[in-house]
């Protein structure tokens, strides 16, 4: 057996694998639809090897030299669409097929040309490169955010495409790919050709693969993270994010503050009107702070009626306007299930981060803030001016505290 048949077995035992792999991320919904277009294509690639693996029992080998090329282009097309499903581009199917189809029709006919003919050969290896830049193109296109290993990806499929592009040039080189197609897998050129495709098709593989397994995992985190009722954080997800946030600040030497809120007489909402009218009220407040917070904020809810959020980038006086601002619209804004004229009212606690301070810190300060708000009456904003434990109060006291 030569090297070069080895290695095609290889490949054939490789893809097969790999496509057992993606079928195994398809499990989970956000690795779903790509992970199935990628263990398609995988196992379109297992077709391509055992199709050139049988080329030399073929008296003529015109038929199965096409298919080969057509299976393993599909191969590409099918990787593509993987990667479109990912990155949330829409798949260019119609150009691509059509590009198969013509591609497919080209190779058939050039092999009357001269075996060594570069024509023949650019043929056969250039639609395989244009493949894999129409999978540069969709990532590059993506609008989601990329981050290290989308980046490599996209370098390694520049690099795919250049080799595919090359072989035409390597071959000639080595001394062609065979006086006939019978005699490819004995040539110098097929073990190069071959040990190249097993590379790339790895690496692009593994590369997906380890991208994929992220995502599962960064939604298998947000879930665990995730206040089901308002759609933010909970405590211990809060909490991770706004240490996050405090350390990047420090760093940045940027302001950060935060704000404590805790609905009030919250226990008589769901007395006198029932846990789902409760369940309102937690909603229509965690939408304040979900519509008020921009990207570099951290919202959470901490407690059963207690929320929290982590204002980046803000100082002292704009985190009291913040704190006003939603104590006020929100005192003013009807729940549907309460009575017309029933206001649900919150008290704040703010406080601002200083340098020889840590998150925890940051926290006991806001709460204590909290807890003189709820002492002066609720419905109202108390400020700690710093660690030493000063406080300051804002807002106006709301008629029928108690």
């Amino acid at each position: 057996m030569s090297g070069a048949n080895f290695i095609l077995l290889i490949n054939l035992s490789v893809a097969g694998l790999l496509a057992a792999s993606f079928m195994a991320v398809a499990f989970h919904d956000v690795g779903r639809a790509p992970a199935r277009w990628l263990a398609f294509g995988y196992v379109l690639g297992m077709a391509y090897s055992a199709i050139e693996f049988s080329i030399p029992a073929f008296a003529d080998a015109r038929l199965p030299v096409v298919a080969a090329f057509a299976v393993f282009l599909a191969a590409t097309i099918a990787f593509n669409g993987g990667l479109a499903r990912k990155y949330g581009v829409a798949p260019p199917w119609k150009p691509m097929l059509l590009f198969l189809v013509a591609t497919t029709i080209a190779v058939y006919f050039v092999q009357d040309l001269p075996r060594q003919s570069l024509v023949r050969m650019m043929a056969y290896q250039l639609p395989y490169a244009v493949m894999q830049f129409i999978g540069l193109a969709i990532v590059w296109s993506s609008r989601q955010k990329l981050a290290r290993l989308d980046r490599i990806l996209m370098a390694v499929l520049a690099a795919s495409g250049l080799q595919f592009a090359s072989k035409p040039f390597i071959a000639h080189g080595l001394g062609g790919w065979g006086a006939n197609p019978q005699a490819y897998l004995q040539s110098n050129y097929a073990l190069v050709s071959q040990s190249l495709g097993t590379v790339f098709a790895l690496a692009l593989a593994l590369l997906m693969l380890a991208i994929l397994v992220r995502d599962v995992l960064a939604e298998v985190t947000s879930k665990s993270e995730t206040d089901t009722l308002s759609r933010l954080l909970n405590r211990g997800g809060f909490t991770r994010h706004a240490e996050l946030a405090v350390l990047s600040a420090m760093r940045q030497g940027v302001p950060v503050a935060l704000v404590i809120a805790d609905l009030d007489h919250f226990k008589s909402v769901n007395d006198s009107f029932g846990h789902a009218s409760g369940d309102r009220v937690i909603e229509t407040f965690a939408g304040f702070l979900r519509e008020a917070a921009a990207a570099h904020h951290v919202a959470g809810r901490i407690g059963g009626e207690e929320f929290a959020i982590i204002l980046r980038g803000t100082n002292l006086a704009a985190a009291r306007l913040f704190a006003e601002g939603t104590r006020s619209a929100f005192g003013a804004l009807p729940i549907d299930g309460l009575p017309a004229d029933n206001r649900c009212t919150a008290s704040f606690g703010v406080a601002e981060l200083h340098p020889s301070e840590d998150f925890a810190d940051l926290m006991r300060r806001a709460d204590q803030a909290l807890y003189q708000a709820k002492n002066a009456g609720r419905d109202c904003v108390r400020v700690s001016a710093g660690p030493a434990g000063n406080w300051s109060s804002a807002g106006m006291e709301a008629s029928g505290r108690g």
